[in-house]
């Protein structure tokens, strides 16, 4: 069960830190498996805008796709937004040395605004330690009541920092305004993110489709809803008559 004390922070200034939610030993895991990831991903698409970003990070790893199934942030997700909750996106965050990423221009990760209402979440777990010197993450306070993004001088003026532990996870709106720091430092840091949308939205990839049976088969019913299994379309009548038990759209997804 959830406190309502970091609901609460989270409504009021869009993002909170949940301490040690992942152990040392999954952080070392989901570290070396992003790193060998970031590598072959960089050969395959090295003239991309966001190179170095590895997309669809549960079919690169086993423990990134057991990630899906983390039940802290399946708690915070459907305290916080919805049990019928879905997965837009699932990507690495990460900061080389002397370096900015894709995400360090100041912006909003859902282009929709409708006050009070949330359309996605964002969840970042930290494999390292966010601070000052590696460029953790400025956040505005409150922005995500507001429809208008901020310029860059106000933003960098008023912005709070994200710090937060190897392990952490940081849970924040999709529309709150945040940029990525600059990394100072010789080390890389490394993240793993993740955007999550309401189950009548549209993913970015065919999820369903795109990631092997055997991938799917192993995680638990909450990563495979994450996955998008519950709302899929049916591509024929007989699909579409299934019985209630094999339907592909299962009812009351919100």
């Amino acid at each position: 069960m959830v406190d309502a004390a970091p609901l609460e922070t989270l409504e009021r200034d869009g993002l909170i830190v949940v301490p040690s939610v992942l152990d040392a030993a999954t952080v070392a895991l989901l570290r070396a498996e992003l790193e060998t990831a970031i590598a072959q991903y960089s050969h395959d698409y090295p003239d991309v805008f966001d190179r170095g970003m590895v997309h669809n990070c549960m079919v690169r790893g086993a423990q990134m796709a057991t990630l899906l199934d983390q039940p802290v942030m399946h708690a915070y997700l459907e305290a916080a937004f919805a049990d019928t909750c879905i997965l837009y996106a699932y990507q690495s965050s990460s900061l080389q040395p002397s370096q900015g990423n894709y995400g360090s221009r100041v912006h909003v990760d859902s282009p929709r605004f409708i006050p009070g209402y949330a359309t996605n979440l964002g969840v970042i777990f930290a494999l390292d330690d966010f601070t000052e010197q590696n460029g953790g993450t400025y956040y505005l306070k409150g922005s995500h009541r507001v429809a208008e993004l901020p310029d860059e001088t106000s933003f960098y003026a008023n912005a709070a920092r994200a710090y937060c532990k190897a392990g952490d996870m940081i849970l924040f709106h999709g529309r709150l305004a945040h940029a990525a720091g600059t990394n100072h430092t010789d080390h890389a840091r490394h993240a793993l993110t993740l955007n999550i949308c309401r189950s009548y939205m549209r993913q970015r990839f065919d999820f369903p489709r795109l990631v092997p049976p055997v991938i799917i088969e192993r995680l638990g019913e909450k990563g495979r809803r994450l996955i998008g299994m519950n709302v899929r379309m049916p591509t024929s009548l007989a699909e579409f008559y299934l019985p209630p038990d094999q339907r592909l759209y299962k009812p009351n997804q919100g």
